[in-house]
């Protein structure tokens, strides 16, 4: 213990309360009767100094700021927000010391983590940031906090993984680059309160205890009829002989690109949690693959739908043997501006005597020219139909797809033709909905190192009301850079980089008042 004497009690009685400078710390102290109490002088909401609250009499001490009440007895807050710190005290010869030790860094620890658990199940963001800052301070690795925050989580997802783990593969990535403390936080903060947000008042989903001896070609099997039950027992089965995420990476990418589905989050899922697998290690693993395995079951099928039937068609006519197309290479021009099926038949048609990576990079390509391209217009109109409600975040699906499929392709060979045909799908969908005055020139990324400056600076500080918006900003400008430096052609590469320039630049409309009336009037004057 550390005693500091702090004021006479005679005066401390005479005034009421009173502040001393102890220790580099500023300690409030209040008389109450019989009793001296001591605490921060700071309120933890926001920092105003509680000296100037009002205390009860039943030790209630209120911050006159923002009403939070505090027991100086416990330190407890009585609105479930942040604890008050508290002091031990003690009469020595009619003064008043105070203990200004701090506690053991472990208690400081299980503090600071319990307190983060009521601070995630409310989505407190304020509180988030300081309860990790706690947790720092304690001398504790605060990215042990993400660790317990998708434990917190994955079960409460109702139909499994979402952006939320996908983008704090991204956070993480930002964080171990960054040795600025301020944008260390807020990449925890982003990814920790983003995983409190999509399981905010949800109850717990259980999965299935139960456990069966994994065979991959079972697992594909249950995954594909949409039985979950048995898809974990058989992932329970798998984990239990000591198979890891590596030794199940080739099945996962097979069930995300098994249909054209869930456009194209499944794959882009299983990149993540391979990422956050290796960064986070075997704490992780078991949680993010349940989560991952359920949004396998659920993912939707759009190849079932009208525009996207021909895909099944092209991937069975996919050419199995080297031979020699007719046309040459495939071009940008082949695959721009034209509808689903004649995207997906240029790529088929190329696909005999060009390397899968040679139409990979085309495709890529494509989908940074629709990016670069989108027609904000349909994000303006309110008479939109239901199939034009088409904004920003489905482009740039495009950018983080392609980059899924480029590593899970190159790990699993045999996947190239489902990734093309799918990236070709992207393409055709988004063709309808582009700005053709749109240029490269306005938009051409001349000083790449400036850019990519102005890029971490916007994302640190985004602005976004929306996790869902920072989620794709990061997201796609990662999954950018990372193709520019895998040593995409120039041509491709200043695609990539205007699109991304133009996504960050321009503006999103996040709510559509106008046309959410204008489509339910529509709706219902059509119902039987």
């Amino acid at each position: 213990m550390t005693w500091a004497s702090a004021i006479s009690l005679d005066k401390l009685r005479r005034d009421g309360k009173s502040v001393a400078k102890l220790g580099g710390k500023q300690i409030a102290l209040f008389a109450a009767g019989e009793s001296v109490f001591a605490c921060n002088n700071r309120c933890p909401h926001e920092g105003y100094p509680l000296r100037e609250g009002t205390l009860d009499d039943a030790c209630v001490l209120t911050c006159n700021w923002h009403g939070w009440k505090f027991d100086l007895r416990s330190g407890d807050n009585l609105l479930q927000g942040d604890r008050l710190r508290t002091y031990p005290t003690k009469i020595v010869d009619g003064a008043v010391w105070v203990d200004v030790s701090d506690p053991p860094p472990q208690e400081q620890r299980a503090r600071a983590l319990a307190s983060l658990r009521t601070a995630f199940d409310d989505h407190e963001y304020d509180r988030i940031a300081r309860e990790l800052a706690r947790l720092g301070k304690a001398q504790a690795d605060p990215v042990e906090a993400v660790n317990a925050a998708i434990e917190w989580s994955h079960d409460r997802l109702r139909f499994g993984m979402t952006h939320a783990y996908a983008a704090t593969a991204g956070w993480m990535a930002l964080y171990d680059q960054s040795s600025d403390a301020e944008a260390r936080l807020v990449c925890l903060v982003e990814a920790i309160g983003h995983m409190s947000w999509d399981c905010l008042r949800e109850p717990a989903y259980p999965f299935t205890p139960a456990i069966e001896p994994f065979v991959e070609s079972s697992f594909l099997a249950a995954l594909e009829a949409q039985d979950e039950d048995r898809a974990v027992a058989l992932l329970r089965g798998a984990l239990a002989d000591g198979l890891r995420f590596a030794d199940l990476e080739r099945a996962l990418s097979a069930a995300a690109l098994r249909h054209y589905a869930d456009f194209g989050h499944s794959l882009i899922y299983v990149v993540h949690v391979g990422r956050l697998t290796d960064r986070l290690g075997p704490p992780v693993e078991q949680p993010l693959l349940l989560a991952l395995v359920r949004s396998l079951v659920n993912a939707s099928r759009e190849d079932l739908i009208p525009e996207f039937r021909g895909y099944a068609k092209a991937l069975a006519s996919w050419p199995k043997t080297n031979g020699h197309a007719a046309g040459g290479r495939l071009r940008l021009g082949d695959i721009l501006d034209r509808s689903i099926d004649a995207t997906m038949a240029a790529v088929g048609a190329h696909a005999r005597d060009a390397a899968p990576e040679d139409l990979y990079r085309v495709l890529l390509g494509g989908n940074a020219m629709n990016l670069l391209r989108y027609d904000m217009r349909f994000q303006q109109r309110t008479d939109n139909t239901v199939a034009e409600n088409v904004g920003w975040l489905d482009f740039t699906h495009g950018i983080t797809f392609a980059n899924a499929v480029r590593q899970q392709c190159r790990k699993f060979p045999e996947l190239w033709p489902q990734g093309l045909l799918q990236l070709a799908c992207f393409i055709g969908r988004n063709s309808p909905f582009v700005d053709k005055s749109v240029g490269l020139d306005a938009w051409r990324v001349d000083d790449r190192k400036f850019f990519e400056g102005s890029c971490l600076g916007r994302i640190m500080d985004h602005g976004e009301t929306d996790y869902i918006h920072s989620a794709h900003l990061l997201k796609t400008f990662l999954a950018a850079r990372e193709e520019v430096e895998d040593g995409l052609p120039d041509e491709a590469g200043a695609f990539v980089m205007a699109a991304v320039r133009r996504y960050f630049a321009e503006p999103r409309k996040r709510k559509h008042a106008r046309r959410t009336a204008h489509q339910a009037l529509d709706f219902v004057a059509l119902e039987d």
